[in-house]
């Protein structure tokens, strides 16, 4: 992996850690399906002068069909699961499942597009989710967010949208090294943030709060929408198509690591040993998938 897919990888987890920290505090306010639409809208209107000052509304317009399914199950849908997760579950156990995506990745690209599933990359996979795990769940029982939690209809439905949005995202991924090889990734980040608008538009419009949710609110889902989705998503796909959905969808590994720095320095939550044991067995993890190391068994 080239020193410039590192760093962009490195700044995505960077991005999308603190999206954990917005939307838990957007979320109730607005309800998952309008907070999805407001972020997906606010991305779209944000990244389309850049596209137009680019001369690429060319190229958005005559991929603008398979967009459409690109935009749902990359955004619009994964985003209303997880902002639906969100009122139920402790962050903790949704960074857990969120963190499944690169497994849901690499399984769907295996079957669909035959990309080839080492044995290294495998354990890496299973060691990176390992160590979501633990620090997931060492968070959320020092802070005693699993305390009472009990698997009713509620939790059930949080745990099954999670899961549903992982593999949105390991289809997405496929999808876009099957239909959209070549496409800019200005393009895709502005055409599936757009397509994803235009089918949340009506159900938000339904299911809009009846209380306007509050200046704060708003600036929470304001930075969903131009940090973690318009630019997070010009670093994702430029990943996707440099390093393969594999390897880029093991970011998501490395969210929940940031997730913490981010609680350290907004939240002051303190950083314990068994945290920083959970970040060094995703980091190892992460490099197997990456073949940053054994470099025999690099692969990108």
């Amino acid at each position: 992996m080239k020193s410039r897919d590192l760093t962009d990888l490195l700044l995505l987890a960077a991005i999308w850690g603190s999206s954990f920290l917005f939307m838990r505090m957007a979320v109730p306010a607005f309800g998952p399906v309008p907070l999805a639409f407001v972020r997906v809208l606010g991305a779209a209107l944000m990244l389309l002068p850049l596209l137009l000052w680019r001369g690429e509304w060319a190229a958005l317009r005559s991929r603008f069909k398979p967009m459409l399914v690109l935009g749902l199950t990359n955004s619009g849908l994964p985003f209303l699961c997880f902002g639906y997760a969100a009122l139920t579950l402790p962050a903790g156990l949704a960074a857990i499942f969120n963190a499944a995506t690169p497994m849901a990745t690499a399984l769907i690209a295996w079957a669909w597009l035959g990309d080839p599933l080492s044995r290294p990359r495998a354990i890496g996979l299973l060691i990176g989710f390992a160590g979501v795990a633990g620090l997931a769940l060492n968070k959320s029982l020092a802070s005693g967010a699993l305390h009472g939690l009990q698997l009713n209809l509620p939790v059930a439905l949080a745990i099954a949208a999670c899961l549903a949005g992982t593999l949105m995202y390991g289809h997405a991924a496929s999808f876009t090294r099957r239909y959209m090889t070549g496409t800019p990734s200005m393009v895709l980040a502005t055409g599936t943030q757009a397509a994803a608008a235009l089918a949340l538009a009506l159900p938000a419009a339904l299911t809009w709060p009846a209380v306007n949710p509050a200046p704060q609110h708003w600036a929470m889902a304001l930075a969903l929408a131009a940090l973690c989705s318009a630019l997070a998503y010009i670093l994702y796909f430029r990943l996707l198509q440099r390093i393969g959905p594999t390897s880029a969808a093991s970011v998501t590994f490395l969210v929940p690591v940031f997730a913490s720095a981010w609680g350290a320095v907004v939240l002051g939550e303190a950083i314990t040993p068994a945290m920083l044991l959970g970040g060094a067995v995703i980091l190892g993890g992460t490099s197997l998938v990456l073949g940053l190391w054994p470099r025999s068994a690099r692969s990108a």
